[in-house]
């Protein structure tokens, strides 16, 4: 089956699963949004961020589409995107600088598209580094941050959001030292709300619906107002 024709910058909120390119700091981002159904939906969008371009990250990442998927169910409108380097997406890996850039053109988007609604960030492992350096200077209404690379990225010296914030961390993951992140959240004055999954690797095999369930319930009580009340 052959990849779907990206289509230029919509001038609205598709209203249903739609890829299509942004124009990021430096060309072209690819995307891919997608809407909850009409039942569940609620007034939030939430900016899904994925790991390192340079192993391999994309927007299609298994734990990034679960991540999707958990949040959607949950009643938000999703995008996800390739930061530069990744997939079809223009320019050069930046070590999270430029990354950075490319999350503020996306959210400048979404919300010049849905300017009413309440934005939430979500990323997994180099994405939850790039969404948490930059959910105060965005105003993010809520930050969910899988696998955060401490230790592997600087985060002591990140302004860190006030806003609802859930970290979800593997017991056994190989590639982010799971003790160095719960050490980090034990000295923080306003810690997240930690999901210690037993288990689990950096990747989630076998664990992906697990992933799912824990982040829905946890987001129950933070979920923005129906968007057909």
């Amino acid at each position: 089956m052959t990849s779907p024709t990206l289509t230029p910058e919509p001038s609205s909120f598709p209203d249903e699963t739609t890829e299509f390119t942004l124009q990021g700091p430096v060309g072209p981002l690819e995307a891919i949004s997608d809407v909850a159904e009409p039942a569940d939906a609620r007034r939030g969008v939430v900016v899904i961020c994925h790991p390192n371009s340079k192993d391999g990250g994309t927007m299609r990442n298994k734990v990034v589409t679960m991540l999707e998927r958990s949040l959607r169910e949950s009643g938000l409108d999703t995008l996800r995107f390739n930061f530069r380097s990744a997939g079809d997406s223009a320019g050069t890996y930046d070590n999270g600088i430029g990354e950075s850039d490319d999350l503020a053109a996306v959210v400048a988007w979404v919300r010049k598209m849905r300017p009413d609604d309440a934005l939430w960030l979500a990323g997994f492992s180099f994405g939850s580094y790039v969404t948490l350096r930059n959910a105060v200077k965005l105003k993010a209404n809520a930050l969910i941050s899988v696998a955060p690379p401490i230790g592997r990225w600087e985060h002591e010296t990140l302004a860190l959001p006030t806003c609802p914030w859930l970290v979800v961390m593997g017991e056994e993951d190989e590639i982010v030292e799971p003790q160095a992140v719960f050490d980090w959240i034990d000295n923080l004055e306003q810690p997240p709300e930690l999901i210690r999954m037993p288990e689990t690797g950096h990747f989630f095999h076998r664990r992906l619906m697990d992933l799912r369930g824990s982040v829905k319930h946890a987001v129950q009580d933070w979920l923005p107002p129906r968007r057909h009340s």
